[in-house]
């Protein structure tokens, strides 16, 4: 790969997809590849079900006055989930000057998004997948610069922040704490938006680890707004029920509980299999660098949120469950006393 800029958009596009369906239509026409980590034993690191890597071709772009040879690649996942990665090929005598131009052209402009969406336009309609309208599409962006060759004189904060203005020292020290280097010819510096990665032997492994962490952030970030989606609607439905009568409201409680109980079941279960999509077990240099990018990505945050909001569902679950008992209950005292009532009339009358 040489020196290259990797440009992802990352888009949810489906509750799930199957992936052996996937490789069965695009592998007549287009090669497939299952991920697989290079330099670590399989049993070092798990992924459950791997995503399929296809190739979308190569073309001539112009960035920022200048013209680049890219390569078109995609990711599917099982979760809904498709990674498209434009690789922008840099000349091989480009100057630092000209990267960090490039870097900030990139942060700045919107000319790659005609591609990206027909790249994904052109992977949906081979897959025979059907988009959500796109203002409902849930996307996330990260950028990899990606070296064979690294000038050590280079400074990489100021390209992976995008910024020619002169830096601060709490500035750079603050970018590359979150550096890694397992020998004496890699390095990767993480940030929230985009990475920098030197493998002198062109290993691709760290930005498959950060695509697997961009990939989990943007599935938390959907669920987190299903649910509070859920929770507007939940909250709608009970002023809704509430203008029923008392048997009617007692029906409409019920549906919603049913639905909240499904809610909770399925959004559980997603997060779990989300977070268990990828386990580093053995490897400890891959395990840091995947771990810190979690951390800087704030999935955490996102985990809690989410925990927050099913915990908000489980109690109005709860309430609603009373209110329908305590109703009953009510409703079961009114039928004995009527019974009485019925009991003591009709003797009366017998008498």
């Amino acid at each position: 790969m040489n020196n290259s800029v990797w440009v992802y958009r990352i888009y949810d596009i489906a509750d799930e997809i199957d992936l052996r369906q996937v490789e069965r239509t695009l592998s007549p026409d287009k090669p497939t590849t299952r991920l697989k980590l290079s330099r670590v034993r399989p049993k070092s690191i798990h992924i459950d079900n791997p995503p399929v890597s296809v190739d979308l071709g190569n073309a001539t772009i112009n960035l920022n006055q200048y013209s680049y040879q890219l390569s078109a690649h995609a990711r599917i996942f099982d979760l809904g989930v498709v990674s498209v990665v434009l690789k922008i090929q840099l000349p091989a005598a480009i100057k630092y000057e000209d990267v960090l131009d490039l870097s900030v052209y990139l942060y700045h402009t919107d000319d790659l998004e005609a591609e990206f969406a027909a790249y994904l336009k052109i992977l949906t309609n081979n897959l025979g997948l059907t988009l959500p309208d796109g203002s409902e599409i849930f996307t996330e962006d990260f950028v990899i610069y990606f070296f064979q060759r690294w000038d050590r004189s280079w400074n990489p904060t100021p390209i992976l922040l995008a910024e020619k203005e002169p830096l601060s020292q709490q500035t750079e020290k603050d970018t590359l704490k979150n550096s890694f280097s397992y020998g004496l010819e890699d390095m990767a510096v993480i940030t929230w938006d985009s990475a920098l990665v030197y493998d002198s032997e062109g290993s691709t492994d760290i930005p498959d680890l950060l695509e697997f962490a961009t990939t989990q952030l943007l599935e938390l970030r959907y669920y987190d707004s299903l649910l509070s989606a859920e929770l507007d609607n939940m909250h709608g439905a009970i002023e809704m029920a509430d203008r029923y009568g008392w048997w009617g409201r007692l029906r409409q409680y019920r549906r919603i509980m049913k639905k909240l109980m499904e809610t909770v079941i399925d959004i559980t279960e997603i997060t779990e299999k989300i977070q268990k999509q990828l386990k580093v077990t053995e490897d400890v240099f891959y395990a840091r660098v995947y771990g810190s990018a979690l951390t800087i990505f704030r999935t955490r945050e996102w985990v809690d949120s989410i925990q927050h909001k099913v915990n908000l569902i489980q109690r109005n679950y709860s309430m609603l469950s009373d209110e329908v008992v305590n109703r009953r209950s009510l409703l079961l005292e009114i039928a004995i006393v009527a019974l009485f009532i019925f009991e003591v009339v009709l003797g009366l009358v017998q008498s």
